[in-house]
């Protein structure tokens, strides 16, 4: 219970030179009322008709900013006064008032407050000074509005323009992998329509059609197995990584003959399953690999490890080629930013794989490390939960 102040006592303190008859004049008008905490005395944007004296206790009053932001304002305590501008301008409240703790106030309902204003010149005066106050502290929270909403829309302009940019990379990226294919396959189909290819040269010329058709098919696949990630959350059961590691060295064995690269599992015998969905976590480890391979030197090795640390089960693909700076790490797993050259290489891809590995793992709520130096190779490490019965 706040200590009961007499209103004689606590009115002077509000409206300093006010005369003894325009203190009583002032009680005579209202009444003096108890509150616990929590009690909102004023609803912001309510059409409300009471003014407050606070006789005792302390309230907080708030704001909504930007539609979705209650900001704290200020406290009020004993001799402060609030609700008046609402009354002097006919219009809703413009902030809510709560209290907070048990608080005494005197009230004075709209018409006898309009009277005391008209009769009083030390009440008009204090309510003069207080309202020019508080406009000046609205213009402030006003200005400070508006260079926040300045500053949310330069962000959300430099948001759209890197989708924009990236949008348009990704087009003319997913245009250039594909036309590329398409055009080798259409005229391997053309000389064998025309006869040109005969023999032992059609076989040749088929599997080479087919070669193309299976990177189109690829490229599609990815798309479409990361806009099914944004939409639909797979039903997870214990997953063996270590088989995962082998079917993914087993599907790149011929790739990475192709390049002299050695590829080699390294696995932990003891290894238990995690909670996942099969396909997507052999999406994610398929395109580390692939990224591996890829940025490896001619003569490479790339090693899967699998072990069990921290009571998670990890994966990690190391490579020794050329490594990844900071500024791209910085982007790396954003959907379509790859690299196509870096110094006189040139790499193929859409950038892709990484954005799918990052989507797969957050959906199996892991994670997904990367440790890296330029010139030295790079470390993807996937961190999993383990499987429990009901997880």
């Amino acid at each position: 219970m706040p200590t009961r102040s007499s209103p004689s006592r606590i009115i002077p303190r509000a409206f300093p030179g006010i005369q003894d008859e325009e203190v009583e004049q002032l009680i005579a008008n209202g009444r003096v009322e108890s509150y616990p905490a929590g009690v909102i005395l004023c609803h912001e944007n309510a059409l409300e008709n009471t003014f407050y004296l606070l006789l005792g206790g302390s309230v907080d009053v708030t704001k909504v900013i930007n539609e979705r932001e209650e900001r704290h304002l200020k406290v009020l305590e004993t001799g402060d006064f609030f609700g008046e501008m609402a009354l002097i301008h006919n219009a809703p409240r413009a902030a809510t008032v709560k209290t907070r703790e048990e608080v005494l106030v005197l009230e004075i309902r709209r018409e006898a407050f309009e009277k005391v204003l008209k009769d009083s010149s030390s009440v008009s005066l204090a309510m003069v000074r207080e309202i020019s106050n508080r406009l000046r502290q609205n213009d402030e929270m006003a200005i400070e509005d508006l260079q926040l909403r300045a500053g949310e829309l330069a962000r959300a302009y430099q948001r759209l323009a890197e989708q924009e940019l990236a949008r348009r990379e990704f087009l003319t990226s997913v245009a250039h992998e594909l036309r590329t294919p398409l055009m080798t396959a259409n005229g391997y189909l053309e000389l064998i329509q025309s006869g040109a290819v005969k023999g032992e040269d059609t076989s040749r010329a088929i599997d080479t059609i087919a070669r193309n058709v299976r990177q189109i098919n690829a490229l599609v696949n990815d798309i479409l197995f990361l806009q099914e990630l944004d939409l639909i959350l797979p039903k997870f059961e214990p997953v063996d990584m270590q088989k995962i590691a082998e079917t993914v060295i087993r599907n790149y064995a011929h790739r990475a003959r192709q390049k002299d690269c050695a590829l080699r599992l390294i696995p932990d015998p003891a290894l238990p399953p995690v909670s996942g969905d099969a396909k997507s976590l052999e999406r994610a480890l398929t395109a580390l690999v692939d990224n591996a391979i890829k940025f490896s030197p001619e003569g490479g090795s790339v090693d899967i490890r699998t072990s069990m640390a921290d009571g998670r089960v990890k994966v990690s693909v190391h490579d020794r080629g050329i490594g990844i700076d900071e500024e791209t790490r910085l982007h790396i797993f954003d959907r379509f930013y790859h690299l196509d050259r870096i110094g006189s290489q040139l790499f193929s891809g859409i950038g892709l794989g990484l954005a799918i590995t990052r989507q797969v793992i957050q959906q199996h709520n892991g994670t997904l490390e990367l440790e890296s130096e330029p010139g030295k190779g790079s470390t993807f490490t996937l961190s999993l939960r383990r499987w429990e019965a009901g997880n």
